[in-house]
């Protein structure tokens, strides 16, 4: 069976005489300027990585392989990352796990394969911070695609970021994005996930305004459909529940009947 750029990657369906090769960890002091962008896939089929690394190699970027999360938290330190290609059926310790992990550590973007059908595991995927997903099996220029438009986002955010104020303080709480962080009103710092912060910084920048779920995934993720519905109202009730506004009687992130949500306070600049 020919695969062509444009088929399908699916374990289990490749020409037989393509040669297998792991793409080597690379050790680079740091990014040079004006480098391509370094990928990092993490993937248990070795067919799946060679391919990729392949196809991905031919397009302009660097690309790293692993197997496992084992292999990938090794590779981590030194690799310098611009975004991470990551399977969530993972042998040992699982994707979700290590995106988990990773989201502790960095804010590189991330796109999960999944399997068809796993919707929850997507879900919650997206709630720990991962930027896209795509369903296995998946033509190679739909995820070319995928991530040319992640790091075009990523990019965007961090111009954003730069040219924001230090601090965006609402109802005593303070949001910090040169840093990515939250502190309560004692000055504690309240963890978010990517996917947290990404929607109180889209709130916080629109204070006292309407945002419609269509408008929040506008924001958020370029206008991805199907999971990303459902993620935004789990991570609106998360996010509620770490600024102690949870239940009811909302006062901070209120829900408007038939519109969306809105954050129903001031917000000062520092």
């Amino acid at each position: 069976m020919q695969r062509t750029p444009g088929g399908p990657f699916c374990a289990g369906r490749i020409a037989p005489n393509v040669a297998f090769m792991e793409s080597p960890l690379l050790a680079a002091s740091g990014p040079a300027p004006g480098a391509p962008p370094h990928i990092l896939v993490v993937d248990d089929d070795r067919e799946i990585r060679d391919l990729l690394a392949r196809f991905l190699e031919k397009q302009g970027f660097r690309v790293s392989t692993v197997r496992d999360a084992r292999d990938a938290r090794r590779a981590w330190p030194n690799g310098h990352f611009n975004l991470v290609v990551l399977d969530l059926m993972l042998p040992g310790e699982g994707g979700l796990d290590f995106a988990r992990w990773l989201r502790g550590v960095s804010t590189v973007p991330i796109v999960m394969l999944t399997a068809m059908g796993e919707e929850t595991d997507r879900i919650i995927g997206l709630e720990l911070g991962a930027d896209d997903y795509l369903a296995k099996p998946f033509a190679p220029r739909e995820l070319l695609a995928r991530i040319r438009a992640v790091l075009r986002r990523a990019g965007e955010a961090q111009s954003r970021a730069e040219a924001m104020p230090r601090a965006l303080l609402f109802g005593g709480w303070r949001l910090e994005p040169p840093r990515r962080r939250l502190l309560n009103p004692e000055g504690v710092e309240v963890p978010l996930t990517g996917g947290e912060y990404d929607l109180l910084l889209a709130l916080t920048e629109r204070p006292h305004r309407v945002l419609t779920r269509d408008m929040l995934l506008d924001l958020l993720r370029g206008r991805q459909a199907g999971p990303f519905d459902r993620a935004i109202d789990v991570a609106i009730s998360r996010l509620r529940r770490k600024l102690e506004d949870d239940g009811r009687q909302a006062q901070l992130i209120k829900t408007v009947r038939g519109g969306g949500y809105v954050l129903a306070c001031e917000v000062g600049r520092e």
